[in-house]
């Protein structure tokens, strides 16, 4: 399991980063399609990590809301 931040991107589509894997970013032209696409960036991520004997970052995201 995995936390991942989903925003609207610039050119319509939206964006998912899972900031516990560095880089591991994707989009879709919908919230689903989007988290459908970082799903499968996550799996293939972590693939590769085992593959190349690494370890696999933890996943310590703290949500917090900053007021200003």
């Amino acid at each position: 399991m995995r936390q991942v931040i989903l925003y609207p991107g610039e050119d319509g589509y939206w964006v998912v980063e899972c900031p516990s894997l560095p880089g591991c970013i994707s989009q879709g032209k919908t919230r689903a399609e989007a988290l459908a696409n970082i799903k499968e960036a996550i799996e293939l991520y972590i693939e590769v990590l085992v593959e190349d004997g690494e370890s696999i970052p933890e996943d310590l995201l703290d949500r917090l809301l900053v007021v200003v």
